[in-house]
């Protein structure tokens, strides 16, 4: 008998990527220089390569297991859920920017900010709704 791929995997593995783009945008908009900062820049390009390998070999294995069909349909539904919230934190970041609340490095932050929160909103909001069976 097969296993199904557990689809929880793969959707908190949207939070690792998260994270990244995070790390990589701070490295690229910051404006000071400390000495350790190379330190964890290096300690990201190796974290990145080697998590990518990883990530390369069970996609490979990925697509030979069996898919459960409603895991998919839920995950489907989160992902309906969560564009609707980003569209929101999205226009309002447009807004603030436009109106000159913030400058554009900071709706950068946010905007990368909000990537990261609204990856680990989805993983909690698939791991309810796939508890429930919904």
């Amino acid at each position: 008998m097969k296993t199904k791929v557990p689809l929880k995997e793969l959707v908190g593995r949207k939070i690792i990527y998260a994270v990244l783009l995070v790390c990589y945008y701070w490295m690229w908009a910051r404006r000071d220089w400390h000495d350790y900062y190379e330190t964890i820049q290096n300690m990201v390009f190796v974290f990145t390569a080697v998590f990518f390998a990883l990530q390369a070999n069970r996609i490979h294995k990925y697509s030979k297991e069996e898919k459960d069909e409603l895991a998919i349909q839920n995950l489907r539904r989160t992902d309906a859920i969560a564009l609707k919230i980003m569209v929101a934190a999205v226009s309002m970041i447009a807004i603030a920017d436009g109106v000159a609340f913030i400058d554009g490095r900071m709706a950068g932050y946010a905007l990368v900010g909000t990537v990261f929160a609204l990856a680990v909103i989805r993983f909690i909001i698939f791991c309810v709704m796939d508890s429930k069976g919904v």
